[in-house]
Parts: C-alpha cells; sequence; structure tokens
C-alpha cells in the first residue's frame, strides 16, 4: 500500500517484504489442518475482501493522525500494526448473528460490521450525527452489533458475558466477542467475566490482544510468562492463539472458535501476539520510543500486517492491478468520508439542550 512518511511509523515508510516472514506467514495456519481447511476454503473475494478491511483501517488510522498535525483533534488512540487482530476476527463471524465489543484499538471492528467511516470520524469530531450524537468518542453502534466501548480498563468482558448470557437466556445461537488488552488482564472485572463465563458454558470469545506494553508498562514487568497462551486453562475452557499480525491466522483461529462456541462447549481464549507501532495515544509518541528499544520496532515493523498480506495475495495469484484498484476503491471510501465528517463539525455540533436526551426516562 502507499505509505505516508509524516504519519506512518518510520518502520513503515520504506517497508519491504522478507522472504522468511513472508514463508512464515503461510507456516502459521497451514500447518494447522483445520486452519489450512478454513482458508483453502476462502473465496478470492473474501481474501480481497480482509484486504479491505486493513486497509479501511489503517486509512482511518491516518486520517485521524493527518487530524491531530493539522489540529483538527488534540490526540487519538490508534491501531497501527495490529490491524490483524481487529479484521480477521469480526470477517469469522456471522455479522447478522454475532456481537462484538472492541476496545478504542479496536475501531476497525466497526467499520467490518457495517459501520461507515464517517461516523467513526465523526465520533471523534463529536458531531450530532455522530453515534453517541456528540458525547463519547468511543464509537459503537447496537443496531450494526457493535458495543459502545467503555473507557475503563477491563470493563468490557462483563457486559460482552452479559450479551453471551442474553443470547443464551433466549436461546438464540449468536456468539459475544471482545478484546481484552495485556494490561486489562491485571483487572478484576476481567477474570469475573472469565470464571462466569466458564461457569455458565457461555457463547463468547475473548481476545487476549497482547500488544506488549499497557500504557507505559511492558507486558514483562507484570506478567512473567509474557504471553498469555495458558490462561484458558486457569478456568477449565478452550483456548489457542494465533498470529496477532497475520489476518489468515486471525481469521481462521476465529472461525474455529465461533463454531466451539455454537455446539455449546463454552468460552474460547484466544491469545493473539501483536504490537502496537506507537504511543498509548498521538501525544506519548516520542514515550513510546524511549520506552521500548529501538530493535523491538524493527522486529515488529518488519511484521506488518499490510504488507504481509500483500505480499500472501500476489503470491496467490492476485495481481498488482487488482491490489492497487482495491486500494484506490478503500481510499476513495475513506476520502469521502474525512469530507462529510468535517462538513458535519461545521453545520451539526450539539446543541446545548440535547445534553440531558437519553439519560432521564420520561415521566408518563
Amino acid at each position: 500500500m502507499k505509505r505516508f512518511p509524516a504519519y506512518d511509523p518510520p518502520e513503515y515508510v520504506d517497508w519491504q517484504p522478507d522472504p522468511r516472514l513472508s514463508a512464515e506467514f503461510v507456516e502459521s495456519w497451514s500447518r494447522d489442518a483445520a486452519r489450512r481447511a478454513i482458508i483453502d476454503g476462502l473465496s478470492r473475494e473474501a481474501k480481497l475482501d480482509l484486504h479491505r478491511g486493513l486497509l479501511r483501517t489503517r486509512l482511518h488510522d491516518i486520517t485521524l493522525m493527518r487530524w491531530v498535525k493539522q489540529g483538527v483533534i488534540s490526540k487519538a488512540w490508534l491501531g497501527t500494526g495490529e490491524e490483524a487482530t481487529t479484521v480477521g476476527p469480526v470477517h469469522a463471524l456471522d455479522r447478522t448473528l454475532d456481537v462484538v465489543a472492541p476496545m478504542i484499538r479496536n475501531a476497525g471492528a466497526c467499520c467490518e460490521m457495517g459501520m461507515s467511516v464517517t461516523n467513526m470520524l465523526r465520533g471523534y469530531l463529536g458531531t450530532y450525527d455522530s453515534p453517541s450524537h456528540g458525547r463519547d468518542g468511543h464509537v459503537g453502534d447496537f443496531s450494526h452489533r457493535v458495543l459502545q466501548p467503555v473507557s475503563n480498563i477491563g470493563t468490557m468482558p462483563p457486559v460482552t458475558v452479559g450479551i453471551a448470557l442474553g443470547f443464551k437466556l433466549r436461546k438464540e445461537n449468536g456468539v459475544a466477542l471482545t478484546w481484552i488488552g495485556d494490561g486489562s488482564m491485571k483487572h478484576g472485572g476481567t477474570h469475573e467475566a472469565l470464571g462466569f463465563a466458564a461457569a455458565q458454558r457461555l457463547a463468547v470469545i475473548f481476545i487476549v490482544q497482547n500488544n506488549q506494553i499497557a500504557l507505559g508498562t511492558r507486558v514483562s514487568v507484570h506478567h512473567p510468562q509474557e504471553t498469555f497462551d495458558q490462561l484458558h486453562q486457569a478456568y477449565g475452557i478452550a483456548g489457542w492463539s494465533f498470529d496477532g499480525n497475520n489476518v489468515l491466522d486471525a481469521y481462521a483461529a476465529t472461525r474455529l472458535a465461533a463454531q466451539h462456541c455454537r455446539d455449546g462447549r463454552g468460552p474460547v481464549v484466544l491469545s493473539a501476539e501483536t504490537f502496537r507501532m506507537g504511543g498509548h495515544a498521538t501525544h506519548d509518541e516520542r514515550e513510546a520510543r524511549a520506552l521500548i528499544p529501538a530493535d523491538v520496532f524493527v522486529y515488529w515493523g518488519a511484521r506488518d500486517p499490510v504488507g504481509l498480506y500483500e505480499e500472501y495475495l500476489t503470491s496467490d495469484g492476485v495481481t498488482l492491478e487488482t491490489l492497487h484498484a482495491v486500494e484506490a476503491e478503500v481510499a476513495h471510501e475513506v476520502e469521502v468520508a474525512e469530507r462529510e465528517a468535517l462538513a458535519s463539525q461545521e453545520m451539526n455540533l450539539p446543541r446545548g439542550e440535547t445534553a440531558l436526551d437519553g439519560v432521564y426516562a420520561p415521566v408518563e
């Protein structure tokens, strides 16, 4: 994809494929027969849809980064480098039946569930026509089966478990999915949610998105094992890991988890290793570079989820002309969304009298 020197992490600007990593990309899922069968069954269009999702998520974040530099917004929370951990799992679900509960770094889940990029950007601008009517930069829309994120860490797992409990009580075959950061694994609510889901055998998938650092604390400081591959054993439930920078491995692992849940076999914990290619938010990029050794950025920079997937697609017979056409399509979508969102900022900010709308129940 096109690189943006002013906004991309420096490791992405001159990104070049590494044949060894391209081989590992395929090996990560091909050595598992069940995952290989799922991916072998994907149509060309389904694979290109995954690519659209990666591009859409990356360009959404680049738009936000540009807005920060231009002074349109003060800061943004980005998922650069973690796109595959979001996009692959969402595409593996039944998006007419299942529910997702993203963290703010999983904003791409919203668009892949059907929300518009325009409304995602409106959420950051706080316009009245944003999904929260300007109340909160955490964006969701339950009409698209997306729970709006709760900003406090560790609070989404219990809510997601509540959704799964609702599926069970109504005898519906839906699956609820949420992502948990490595830092949120130290929150009591997360473990209560895991324990309750296990006891009730609920159809819920927990993706532990280990991006190596919680705010400014590296995972090695607060979690001696440094990975969460064995977490599921503590609750007596199923669990496996996937490569968090490999959208196909993420897709296949989640498809298997969703089927496990629909078969009535209880929850699944998926452990994903990935990396946040920047600060906790755009205001502390310098702190991230100071806290994390440069070679860590180099290691994960070579594993850019978008670049690796493009290399896979070309090896799978997709022409460069097709890739360029898909990128132009998604870039146009995001450019139009940006214009529409900025127009809303000019014309449709919340009126003061709307502050109490939806806060109190009407008195009859």
